[in-house]
């Protein structure tokens, strides 16, 4: 069980601290994955091959990001999936999420290999290749795709890595790869002159040292161990892997779009301009890996904030929401200044590190240096407030303001544009998206901070009830069965202490997070997908419930309702698992009553409270809600409260005889 007093500091250290200790870790190991993408460019920009070389690789970069999209939402879900695991203390089904999660990986590469040799052609021409570009685009890409399982697997075991607890050896697989990058690229472009065949082996060589890497890690794994069992294919368990893997698929295939729509219209514009096609392809390249450094900066500013964030905004500590999201703000923006000043006043310098080509390239691309990247800071902004979004549990919002900006505004544009700009068009697109996109921003950041009402953190005094040894029950129950009066009823006539929302209270003082967040944690669907990530606050408040569950169990026999108690609990000697459920007609009547509810609302809510419930209690045991086998006894309630009560306690009665 995690302390929760390793938690605490985050409502209470000075920010600038915790923002340093988290944010430098994170930058470092994005800025090592931006340097794996952009050495390709540089010695390639700098060979024979010129510009020509960089637009090979231009084209066949996007192609790669489909491939990496999977790896990432298998790898990403599969990491998910074992801190879930990790959570509920479940060591038979982690080893079996991985396992599917490397197995499926492995077949999609496959079959990206297969069609990819097959529409090879197609696909580089589809993504801006010209006549002039199409053989080095060629070469590049059929060695990059040959060993295209090889990028797959290292990628996707790499997040396991870090959710096994070794960022460290994560950064490490990474890191091995981008070293022997710098180190080989020249020695098989330059002296060894293979040209862009020597970048692409390099760049495979670099992938099989990552994941070779990778592989040593999975034999000395901390909290699971693969076995030939762990390949076997589990359907429940691998839907539950895309289910968490979902959103990052979806961030990298909206890279994809943009790359291909934006790379379509430069080659299509630069052909009717004195550029070329190969020029403008090149050059944006080379610009948006240079654009990727920037914002990498960013992201591993904003995810070392997440933490923070999150701890504070489920203590509904507001004030400090509020100072670490300006001091984000104010550090994103300096980083955007700087880099929009060397972009502006000497992006040559910038460009000539990719090498300077003919006098229409550095023309080109010091155009787009300073069009393209005009509003940098803008962007530097919308992406840091999208993570804040996903950080404080508002992921519409973070949808919203990182969509908008990429699809809805920037596709249009560098679409329209050029018909009424010619080649400037696609480069201005960048930065009215940008001012577009910072509008929306800004209206949801402005309405999200005045939603917040700034009470202070008030905590129940509420202490454990000492009570006889003796049996602990559990009570689970569906949405108006009556199973929080029952459980009351059955506690009063057994003379023992009563807990349901005593739990949330003693699960809010000890995690340091509001009484009303740690309540609602179990009744929004949005909330579980965040369950078990370690910079959610929800993360802690089940942690926090969960020692506060066994606390109370410790304490002597007593009567617990919800919370999954009957899970947490489950290597208890005394416990006692009651279900109680009713047909749905008589809950729809019992919810009237209570609430005052016409009968529409009262079915509509049993159905939505009684679907979270299963989701919660599937997401913290891996067992199905209201499975009779999992309880000692199920009991219909529609017979009446008192009764009911009367039933549990005769059948513990027996039980002690």
């Amino acid at each position: 069980m995690e302390n929760q007093e390793n938690n605490k500091f985050l409502g209470s250290e000075k920010i600038s601290k915790l923002l340093f200790k988290f944010s430098i870790p994170c930058i470092l190991s994005l800025l090592i994955s931006s340097l794996y993408n952009i050495v390709d460019q540089i010695f390639i920009g700098n060979s024979e091959l010129g510009y020509l070389g960089n637009a090979a690789t231009g084209v066949v970069y996007p192609i790669t990001i489909i491939a990496v999209a999977f790896a990432w939402c298998f790898g990403d879900g599969a990491a998910a999936y074992l801190s879930l695991c990790q959570g509920r203390g479940d060591t038979k089904n982690a080893h079996q999420g991985i396992g599917n999660s490397i197995l499926v990986t492995f077949i999609i590469s496959i079959i990206f290999l297969i069609l990819g040799f097959i529409f090879k052609d197609n696909l580089l021409y589809l993504f801006g290749a010209s006549t002039k570009s199409i053989n080095l685009a060629r070469d590049y890409f059929e060695i990059i795709l040959a060993a295209i399982p090889v990028y797959m697997l290292a990628n996707s075991m790499n997040a396991v890595i870090r959710a096994d607890g070794a960022p460290g050896f994560s950064m490490a697989a990474t890191a091995v790869g981008a070293i022997i990058n710098i180190i080989l690229d020249p020695i098989f472009i330059f002296p060894l002159h293979m040209g862009i065949k020597g970048a692409a082996i390099v760049t495979v060589i670099g992938q099989i040292a990552s994941l070779i890497v990778s592989i040593i890690y999975y034999t000395k794994t901390k909290t699971f161990k693969l076995t030939l069992s762990s390949f076997k294919m589990n359907i429940q368990v691998f839907k539950n892997i895309i289910k968490l893997g979902v959103s990052t698929f979806i961030t990298q295939m909206s890279i994809v779009i943009i790359s291909f729509v934006c790379n379509i219209m430069l080659a299509k514009y630069g052909a009717m301009s004195k550029y070329g096609s190969d020029i403008p392809i090149a050059v944006i390249g080379i610009t948006m890996k240079v654009f990727s450094i920037v914002i990498n900066i960013i992201v591993g500013i904003i995810l070392g904030a997440q933490p923070i964030l999150g701890y504070n905004f489920g203590a509904k500590n507001f004030a400090r929401v509020k100072e670490t999201f300006k001091k984000v703000v104010i550090i994103s923006s300096l980083v955007g200044v700087i880099s929009t000043i060397l972009f502006e006043i000497c992006p040559s310098m910038i460009i000539r590190i990719f090498g300077s080509n003919s006098s229409l390239y550095m023309e080109f691309a010091t155009l787009t240096f300073r069009l393209f990247l005009m509003l940098v800071t803008l962007t530097c902004l919308i992406k840091m407030t999208s993570i804040f979004f996903q950080a404080v549990g508002e992921p519409l919002k973070a949808a919203i303001v990182s969509l908008t900006r990429d699809i809805i505004f920037f596709v249009p544009l560098v679409i329209i544009l050029p018909k009424y700009m010619g080649i400037k068009g696609c480069l201005i697109a960048a930065p009215i998206a940008d001012l577009l996109g910072i509008l929306v921003t800004i209206i949801l950041i402005v309405k999200f901070f005045k939603g917040l009402d700034g009470k202070v953190l008030k905590q129940e005094e509420i202490n454990y009830k000492l009570s006889h040894e003796g049996v602990i029950i559990t009570i689970s129950r569906t949405h108006g069965s009556q199973g929080k009066a029952i459980g009351e009823i059955v506690a009063k006539k057994l003379e023992i202490p009563y807990y349901y929302k005593e739990i949330e209270a003693l699960a809010a003082r000890e995690s340091g997070l509001d009484k009303e967040f740690v309540s609602n944690i179990n009744e929004s669907q949005d909330v579980l997908h965040d369950l078990y990530l370690t910079t959610t606050p929800v993360k802690y408040a089940i942690t926090a419930q969960e020692k506060v569950i066994k606390m109370i169990a410790s304490k002597g026999s007593c009567v617990l309702v919800g919370r999954a108690a009957d899970y947490v609990l489950r290597d208890n000697p005394n416990l006692i698992r009651i279900f109680i459920y009713a047909p749905l007609e008589y809950r729809i009547k019992k919810v009237m009553e209570m609430y005052n509810d016409t009968k529409a609302n009262a079915k509509k809510n049993i159905l939505k409270s009684d679907k979270n419930r299963a989701s919660y209690y599937e997401m913290i045991s891996n067992q199905t809600y209201g499975n009779p086998l999992n309880y000692d006894l199920c009991i219909d309630s529609s017979i009446g409260k008192e009764k009911t009560a009367e039933v549990i306690i005769d059948y513990i009665k027996k039980l002690k005889k």
